[in-house]
């Protein structure tokens, strides 16, 4: 065993050392959320405003901290690329600080390795086991495809919970880790109003024991997941592990015994939550940490029988199409796996892909149902997929019907004070024949 311990002490460095790692015009690839090893971007951004680094791009879904070059602070020296936007990525395209890319969570991989050069993968993990093996924790994502594959610097933090899956590279295959310990990111589940719990209890009975699911983030899945508890082995292959979806499984009605893929399993990409999920991953074998483009390729997905995928939306148009990426004429998010996973529950035998969404905004002002979508917005869930649309109104079942019947189905579930002004609006766009 000591070769093995001086090989990872002599791999241990300082933060900083990872500006050795870089050349000019080097693309740098980092995990989402807790995958982020902050220290690190710490250190690249210090190199920047020194001057140390020319042309360095920095590619990552949702960042979970803010840095200086987020903002333009260097201007070339050192960009960085979004492919999701979180709180803080807003705020930086807003001021033309990054850049932001479309894409399906599930292209990831594909994606940077087509359009970058994949220079180096930075990851936050847990300290190493005794064969010398580094697990990424609470994330897989995009990251976990590059492991091995190209130079890969770490940080080691002791709060990173040690997971199981294809997240995991030997002190071998990298070029050098650092040590910081730090709290991780904890996200509080948003809370619930008697509009989402009127939701879940719509879509609560139409899921079937042994199905499996996949629930976003938000209100709704949040008010949903308890009413699951009485189900019978439900599977989970989510792109996102939460609390609610801990709850669920701890409550002992998601045992996957009957998944058709990886049975009796917990299959995720990355988890986002409080210390309670991060306290479950930790050395749990029931979890595993998958590549995204596995967990989220819509043909994977499909395989699973009566497949369940819930997610949300900003609004909703009379052919079906879901905008979740632009608010009031911004680019807010991206389209993430919502289209990923409503692609795949369209595969799967008797699947059902429920889109949820308040029926009004701004007070009750707003409907969220609308003729057609807002100038600008994007469609992230199509036409041709989109199946089940949930207000706390009902269930508008599209998949199969034509545009007349798709606009009466949803105004029968948008908000009584907006059902005349839809219809006069479907009557003069000549939907009703």
């Amino acid at each position: 065993m000591a070769p093995l311990r001086d090989l990872i002490e002599a791999k241990r460095a300082e933060p900083d050392a990872v500006v050795d790692l870089l050349s000019p015009g080097a693309d740098v690839l980092a995990p989402l959320a807790n995958g982020e090893p902050r220290a690190v971007v710490e250190a690249i951004d210090r190199a920047a405003a020194e001057g140390r680094i020319e042309g360095v791009r920095i590619h990552q879904m949702h960042g979970g901290y803010d840095h200086p070059y987020l903002h333009a602070a260097y201007g070339d020296r050192l960009r960085h690329v979004s492919y999701f936007l979180s709180p803080i990525g807003r705020a930086a395209f807003a001021e033309g600080g990054c850049h932001v890319v479309p894409a399906h969570f599930s292209d990831m991989p594909r994606l940077l390795r087509a359009t970058t050069r994949c220079s180096l993968l930075v990851a936050r993990c847990a300290p190493p086991d005794r064969h010398g093996f580094f697990s990424l924790g609470t994330n897989a994502d995009y990251a976990a495809r590059f492991l091995g594959e190209i130079p890969v610097f770490l940080e080691v933090n002791p709060n990173m919970p040690r997971t199981f899956g294809e997240n995991n590279v030997h002190v071998s295959q990298i070029a050098g880790w650092c040590e910081v310990d730090e709290p991780l990111l904890e996200v509080a589940p948003a809370p619930v109003t008697d509009t989402d719990r009127r939701i879940a209890a719509l879509i609560a009975p139409r899921i079937p024991d042994r199905a499996t699911v996949q629930v976003g983030i938000g209100a709704v899945p949040n008010a949903l997941n308890p009413l699951l508890a009485e189900h019978q082995d439900l599977g989970i292959h989510t792109e996102l592990l939460t609390d609610g979806l801990v709850d669920l499984i701890e409550s002992g009605a998601a045992t996957g015994l009957h998944k058709a893929t990886r049975p009796g399993k917990v299959i995720t990409t990355f988890a986002l939550g409080t210390k309670k999920t991060y306290e479950f991953l930790a050395d749990n074998p029931v979890v595993e940490m998958l590549p995204v483009d596995w967990v989220n390729d819509p043909r994977v997905i499909g395989r699973e029988p009566h497949f369940v995928s819930i997610n949300a939306t900003l609004e909703v148009d009379f052919l079906g199409q879901c905008n979740s990426e632009i608010r009031n004429g911004s680019y807010w998010s991206g389209s993430g796996g919502q289209a990923d996973f409503a692609r795949g529950a369209m595969y799967s035998p008797d699947g059902q892909g429920f889109i949820v969404l308040h029926a009004t905004a701004a007070g009750g002002s707003v409907s969220r149902i609308v003729p057609r979508l807002s100038p600008g917005a994007a469609v992230t869930t199509d036409k041709n997929t989109v199946d089940k649309v949930v207000t706390e109104f009902g269930v508008a079942e599209l998949r199969g019907r034509s545009i007349g019947e798709r606009a009466r189905a949803l105004i029968a579930i948008a908000h009584p004070d907006h059902r005349d002004d839809l219809t006069r609006a479907a009557a003069d766009l000549r939907l009703f024949r």
